[in-house]
């Protein structure tokens, strides 16, 4: 079996900022083709292009030999690591890595020694905050009150879910998050009104669901570590399931860690045990954040497997389409030390027409899938259909 080309997709997810979703096809001679969800928004055009750059280099090669391939792609961009880089190496690999199941009809985490599981335990991320600014495309209604954001984490629990993590969001018309680290201030400050409106948010959450559901707040990179502490003592008296951040100091984020309760999670913007090492020795988290999309199968396992000897547990960075959860979920599967899953089941309403087969979900756990590969493939025809125009 042979390559014999390799073609991306942009899928529109309708969200307001854009959010758009990148797929990867690798075609071969066999008649087979292997799928990818990888990379973030806001560097699309780049990473197709990067995408197509690197893959051009693998026609007529051997798609199985997944670890050789990716070490000489990751050989082709050493003087520019990491980043944009990492993430188009990812989403090649991860192709790669379907059609090696697919040839052997096994699902990938066979591939590595598993499944450690049948099922995996996932919460329910972005509570709220896709409703912001999207509630009308989402068909649900705006979030005016505290009242409303109550009413959301209502509805965690009685889906089946028993954690759920959401961002500080400020109800009214319309409602509006935090994106200071991105768009607004950049001195990072968490000001006395953030402050007070994270514990007007979290307490009232709290109320609504009890003590038995599990919240967690993701602060993103809106604040720096020292201004972080501030939000997590607040938050205390709400017992957090994590407090999650991102940060690129390792010696940063540990003071953190030693300054608040709450367990810190960490890691989503880290590529390869490179990046990830500094932070674990120095137990700079709690809970190890890790992307498959944004870094690749291999290099994911490989940092779950480098977690396990510091006693830390992952949880797989999951937030676009099924492609990515299956993949996720392949992860879950290779790996004995996972703690959660991020999942997102309220997105656009046409996600489902995008692939195969759908995430099968009970009470608050997803079944590892079974089928070749990861498990879904993308629906090529209703990716066209929903291409993003950008």
């Amino acid at each position: 079996m042979k390559i014999t080309g390799i073609e991306t997709f942009v899928v529109s997810n309708g969200f307001t900022p854009p959010r758009p979703w990148h797929f990867c096809a690798i075609r071969t001679d066999a008649g087979l083709t292997g799928y990818s969800e990888f990379g973030s928004d806001g560097i699309t055009r780049g990473l197709v292009g990067l995408v197509q750059d690197l893959g051009q280099r693998l026609v007529g090669k051997d798609p199985t030999a997944v670890e050789k391939h990716y070490v000489d792609l990751y050989r082709v961009v050493r003087q520019a690591p990491y980043g944009a880089t990492q993430q188009a190496i990812a989403g090649i690999e991860l192709a790669l890595w379907d059609l090696a199941g697919k040839a052997l009809s096994v699902p990938v985490y066979k591939l590595m020694g598993g499944p450690h599981r049948e099922s995996q335990w996932v919460y329910w991320s972005h509570l709220a905050t896709y409703r912001a600014n999207n509630w009308k495309l989402l068909g649900v209604k705006p979030l005016r009150s505290l009242h409303d954001l109550a009413d959301v984490a209502r509805e965690a629990p009685a889906r089946g879910y028993t954690v759920f993590k959401t961002n500080i969001i400020w109800p009214g018309d319309p409602a509006r998050g935090i994106s200071q680290g991105r768009l607004g201030p950049h001195d990072q400050v968490a000001t006395r009104d953030i402050v007070k409106q994270a514990v007007a948010q979290i307490g009232a959450m709290r109320d609504a669901v009890g003590p038995d559901v599990g919240i967690c707040l993701d602060i993103n990179v809106n604040f720096k570590p020292s201004e972080a502490v501030r939000v997590g003592r607040a938050l205390e008296p709400y017992d957090l399931f994590w407090l999650e951040i991102d940060n690129q100091d390792p010696h940063a984020l540990a003071q953190l860690k030693s300054s608040v309760r709450a367990p810190i999670c960490s890691g989503e913007q880290l590529q390869t045990i490179r990046q990830y090492r500094p932070y674990f020795e120095l137990h700079a988290m709690d809970v190890v954040k890790v992307d498959v999309q944004w870094q690749g199968f291999s290099a994911a396992k490989k940092v779950a497997d480098l977690a396990e000897t510091y006693e830390l547990n992952i949880a797989p960075h999951n937030y676009n389409g099924h492609l990515s959860t299956f993949q996720s979920l392949n992860l879950c599967a290779a790996v004995s030390n996972v703690r959660i899953m991020e999942s997102d089941p309220e997105q656009t309403p046409y996600r489902d027409e995008l692939f195969t087969a759908l995430p099968e979900i009970a009470s608050g756990r997803m079944k590892i899938p079974t089928a070749p590969g990861w498990g879904t493939e993308l629906n090529e025809k209703a990716a066209h259909k929903y291409a993003w125009p950008g």
